[in-house]
């Protein structure tokens, strides 16, 4: 990644395209230039379903939910068109746990409830309660309970202790 550009200070990538260079920690907030940070995932990898499963449970497990978010990201950008909808939910769950653990309850808690319905639809309208393995009505049931502590504000969100294990 290219350090900041002269003519208009921000980070460009080697394509010359606006990319914060600064490393992130492992909720993906940024810290101070020259600090350790964790390492980013790549953005655009096309994935198996399964490759992709298997790589956001092991960041969602090592309290990583930004890069699982990213991970799933990559999936609903890249998938089938019928599995968007499947992938966007669960990148919105995903995210939706950075946020509560960051201490945003209000949109920790709405990208719970948004993930919660969508990945619930999904398994409504296509039929399939545990596509790669996945328990969509416990992630449903998973995202919601957790939204709800949140917005009662029972104490700070851990990512690793809270992470869904997705199947």
């Amino acid at each position: 990644m290219a350090k900041a550009s002269a003519a208009d200070g921000r980070d460009r990538d080697p394509e010359g395209r606006a990319r914060s260079a600064r490393p992130r920690d492992g909720l993906g907030r940024p810290l101070p230039y020259g600090t350790e940070g964790v390492e980013r995932q790549p953005e655009g990898v096309v994935r198996t379903p399964g490759e992709t499963v298997a790589e956001a449970r092991a960041l969602l497990a090592a309290g990583k939910p930004f890069h699982a978010h990213e991970v799933f990201e990559d999936a609903w950008k890249s998938g089938p068109g019928e599995e968007r909808a499947l992938w966007r939910g669960l990148a919105q769950l995903a995210v939706g746990l950075t946020h509560a653990a960051r201490g945003n309850t209000v949109g920790g808690a709405r990208l719970l409830r948004r993930g919660a319905g969508a990945v619930e639809e999904w398994a409504r309208v296509g039929g399939e309660d545990r596509p790669y393995g996945m328990d969509l009505p416990g992630l449903g049931r998973w995202a919601r309970e957790l939204a709800g502590r949140v917005e009662r504000g029972e104490g700070p969100v851990d990512a690793r202790a809270e992470a869904p294990r997705l199947g």
